[in-house]
């Protein structure tokens, strides 16, 4: 451990007209470092090399459809569980047309149940947001087999939607509402 000396200056709340000065006060600092052994180290990153090793792997992408962004992850030997931020596809999309949506590339591949997808969305509404989900199911896809990107080419699926909002012009409602004209 090591001592330091550290000066405090205190000023005083209120200035007097004699001219007050600042009362200085001295304390005694202490300071510990920490230090880590390179064994400690080394062991850690052996830890970490065996459960990666064993772990199951996994496909990272990133689908996108209007304002929203989906940052999904595939698990390549899965039984086909779809969670949507934490919950289960059913009880996130209650429509069966999301559903619907987000199932289209399995369908398309017959790889119905032998993936599970694990997905982060955020932004735009449920439409916009299953849009982006099989954005980036089609994209984890493509990255785990290059068989499949002829059949997901063909089908639309790897093609970002480009489509947005169009924004509001000044002195107008909405982007193309005109307010009523009058001749005279």
């Amino acid at each position: 451990m090591e001592n330091k000396e550290v000066k405090v200056a205190i000023k005083p709340k209120k200035a007097s007209a004699a001219g007050e000065k600042a009362q200085v006060t001295t304390k005694k600092a202490t300071q510990t470092t920490v230090e880590v052994s390179k064994e400690v180290k080394a062991s850690s990153r052996a830890e970490k090399k065996a459960t990666s090793a064993t772990a199951v792997p996994r496909v990272y992408a990133t689908g996108k459809r209007k304002t929203a962004v989906a940052k999904v992850w595939m698990t390549t030997k899965g039984t086909g569980k779809i969670m949507v931020n934490g919950k289960p596809v059913t009880e996130y999309f209650q429509r069966p047309v999301y559903k619907t949506l987000i199932n289209q590339p399995f369908c398309l591949l017959k790889a119905d149940g032998v993936y599970d997808v694990d997905c982060q969305v955020s932004g735009s509404g449920l439409s916009g947001q299953a849009g982006a989900i099989r954005h980036g199911i089609s994209k984890a896809l493509n990255q785990i087999s290059e068989e499949f990107r002829q059949a997901l080419r063909s089908g639309g699926f790897l093609t970002r939607d480009s489509r947005q909002v169009e924004r509001k012009k000044y002195g107008q409602p909405k982007a193309r509402k005109r307010f009523q004209f009058s001749k005279r």
